[in-house]
């Protein structure tokens, strides 16, 4: 008889086959050490938005006495309702309808100004869209505050000052919404795909409405979400168009309410029958910016697809 080597068997090799070792992963201290970061400033401004939310439901006493821990009361929020809309025959809420009708009306006008130009941009060729694309880039990072004044004598010009919608349309020229839909025509629609329906016969107009604008829904929500938060959140604009208190926005009025108030300048507050305080004024800050929530909870599904917009073409 042969004599038979055995030879020991690892034991790797009694695992079935494909189940291969796992490896430990290694603590590394650079990739925690960024995220804790990361996660302790979270922290610090959900911690600083908490107290600033929960400071309309207590008293000026209880703020004044306790600090950020208190008592709470949701009756708290009748109160301060009643105090805003006591202020000045409820001036408050006229502001935000004033915003609501300048923002609203601004970014309805940038996507429907902003979509063709960029599809324009991205996809047709004609004599000068290199020098367009460059206007609108310069166009992006020049202060808005620089054509405050020219536009300001314009609108003088025109005895136009102090009325929403002049401020409505100029709004709407919002140079970083057709950067964004050229950006998403240039990545997301094939060239090809143009090319067929012009030999079909479809016309450029159809082919905008047909084929470019059905897949432009991420770049519809980009757009109208942040026209919307540049629209509503504007404060030198509105400053100098809008004179008169009666058509002031939410961005303006709120400095009035604060320099309003017996905390920060008692000798104006002095004549007032309604007294604002910390509580009513958290609250009124609230109330602003309940209407950008609400359009960003609305728009989020489209947000978080086109927040890669233009990072992977085909």
């Amino acid at each position: 008889m042969s004599d038979v080597a055995v030879e020991p068997v690892a034991s790797g090799a009694l695992l079935a086959a494909g189940a291969a070792p796992r490896k430990r992963r290694r603590f590394r201290l650079r990739e925690v050490t960024p995220m804790g970061f990361l996660m302790l400033v979270a922290l610090i401004y959900l911690f600083i938005m908490v107290t600033f939310v929960l400071a309309t439901l207590r008293s000026q006493a209880s703020l004044l006495s306790q600090g950020a821990f208190g008592p709470l009361s949701l009756g708290r929020l009748r109160f301060d309702w009643r105090q805003l809309r006591g202020f000045s025959d409820g001036i408050y809420f006229t502001w935000l309808r004033n915003s609501a009708y300048i923002a609203f009306g601004g970014a309805i006008i940038a996507v429907l100004v902003a979509l063709p130009a960029g599809y324009a941009l991205a996809m047709l060729h004609f004599r000068g869209r290199r020098v367009l694309l460059f206007l609108t880039i310069l166009t992006m990072v020049m202060p808005n505050t620089v054509l405050v004044i020219p536009l300001f004598l314009e609108v003088s010009a025109v005895h136009q000052v102090d009325i929403l919608w002049p401020v409505a349309v100029i709004m709407g020229f919002y140079p970083f919404g057709t950067y964004l839909s050229f950006v998403h025509y240039r990545t997301t629609l094939p060239y090809e795909l143009l090319e067929a329906g012009r030999i079909d016969g479809v016309s450029e107009m159809g082919l905008f409405w047909r084929v470019a604008t059905p897949v432009a829904k991420q770049a519809v929500a980009l757009v109208f979400f942040f026209a919307f938060v540049a629209d509503w959140t504007n404060y030198f604009l509105p400053l100098v168009m809008l004179p008169t208190s009666a058509a002031q926005t939410v961005s303006v009025g709120l400095q009035e309410l604060i320099t309003s108030s017996q905390l920060f300048n008692a000798s104006a507050a002095a004549g007032l029958n309604v007294q604002l305080y910390m509580p009513e004024l958290a609250f009124a800050a609230v109330l602003q910016m309940l209407p950008v929530l609400a359009v960003f909870v609305g728009a989020q599904r489209y947000l978080q697809r086109g927040a890669m917009l233009g990072s992977v073409k085909g």
